[in-house]
């Protein structure tokens, strides 16, 4: 006879296995440490009190409000600080300047109060938000939202680290804008396998995920680089891979054959996906799936599509929040903030429903810089 006991306090999750209780690890979004942060708690927040903390996210000391660094000419000093108009007036160039001015929120008609709420539902969220979403959690058009969004991930993109990754590096790609609906008549559909019949914006997300040196402080993948290619080929796999990965790191990658040419520069291991899942070695590329599964569900569950134009956009979103997936609410919202506030106003994005729409996408090495704004153009 097996007896069950009543599972202490502490164990926050049970399973059964054979009659017996067996603690398990909590899940991170689940514990209090991810809570540190509430919509209460900024909603109460005073307008003098949202109005500190951009200063303290932008400039810091938020104590010292007259200590601030012009935007026009780049001087730290105390500047005057008109209180009446909650703006700043520069003693060397005598410019005037807002908590916005010169960054990707500067000419926006939000309120302070609903671009902090913005940000805070968009790093609550672990696959995405749609605009649909934020338009209703924020009471505005779906037109504000929709470019507000993509402002916070044009920051990120402008601000990711492509300094190149080392150690163990799984890299692999996944297909998006290939589906195209089949005839209703069997007789009338055909084989969408080749070319000529596949879709003409039909593109790939390439991803490079670092495994952490220490996996007892950071399980799974510490670094993410992504990068869009029309497909997997030897070309664009060899030049991306010397430019984001450094020599003699050990890569695994699947079976295809676009990754043979990295065997003369890496540790290259491979795992045939079409016969296992792991290889009998133990090689496996599930970094690089994890990261898939999330894009993926990113597409099906809240985005529905993407164009070619904002798909680094979303890629890159989607590595931000696998990045930084053991991080609270509270430290990415912060992270997030001070993204925002250092980076210059958005040329992709600002008049974007008045006709200043984004240029094409880019592909391979080009796909790396963080906009085909010109202004920009050394990211890479």
């Amino acid at each position: 006879m097996t007896l069950f006991f009543k599972p202490k306090k502490a164990w926050k999750f049970q399973s059964f296995n054979e009659g017996i209780f067996v603690s398990m690890a909590q899940h991170f979004r689940l514990s209090a440490a991810a809570r540190q942060l509430s919509v209460d708690s900024l909603a109460s927040l005073s307008d003098a009190e949202i109005f500190q903390l951009l200063k303290q996210a932008r400039w810091g000391n938020a104590d010292e409000m007259n200590d601030v660094i012009c935007p026009h000419c780049h001087t730290r000093h105390h500047a005057y600080f008109i209180s009446t108009r909650k703006q700043w007036q520069c003693k060397h160039c005598q410019h005037r300047f807002s908590i916005t001015a010169g960054t990707i929120f500067q000419g926006a008609k939000l309120s302070l109060r609903k671009i902090m709420l913005a940000i805070f539902y968009f790093a609550t969220e672990s696959k995405g938000l749609s605009a649909i979403t934020l338009s209703h959690k924020l009471n505005v058009q779906y037109k504000t939202a929709w470019v507000l969004l993509h402002k916070f991930r044009e920051s990120l993109d402008k601000a990711k680290d492509l300094t190149p990754l080392h150690g163990e590096v799984h890299i692999d790609g996944a297909y998006v804008n290939y589906y195209i609906r089949p005839k209703n008549f069997r007789h009338k559909r055909i084989d969408r396998r080749k070319k000529r019949y596949q879709r003409a914006d039909k593109s790939c997300v390439l991803v490079f995920r670092q495994r952490a040196a220490n996996q007892e402080v950071m399980k799974g993948a510490d670094r993410s680089i992504v990068a869009l290619v029309k497909e997997e080929n030897t070309q664009d796999i060899l030049h991306l891979t010397q430019r984001l990965v450094k020599p003699s790191s050990t890569i695994h990658a699947d079976e295809n054959p676009a990754y043979d040419s990295l065997t003369f520069y890496y540790d290259l291991w491979r795992v045939n996906h079409s016969q296992e899942y792991r290889s009998i070695d133990g090689i496996t590329n599930n970094l690089a799936e994890s990261f898939f599964a999330r894009l993926r569900r990113a597409i099906t569950g809240i985005y529905h599509k993407m164009n070619n134009k904002y798909l680094m956009f979303y890629a890159n979103e989607i590595v931000w929040r696998e990045d930084n997936r053991r991080k609270s609410v509270k430290e990415k919202f912060e992270q997030l903030l001070k993204c925002c506030l250092n980076t210059l106003p958005s040329r992709d994005f600002t008049g974007y429903w008045q006709g200043n729409k984004k240029a094409e996408a880019l592909f391979g090495l080009a796909s790396l810089i963080a906009s085909n704004d010109l202004h920009y153009m050394n990211a890479a």
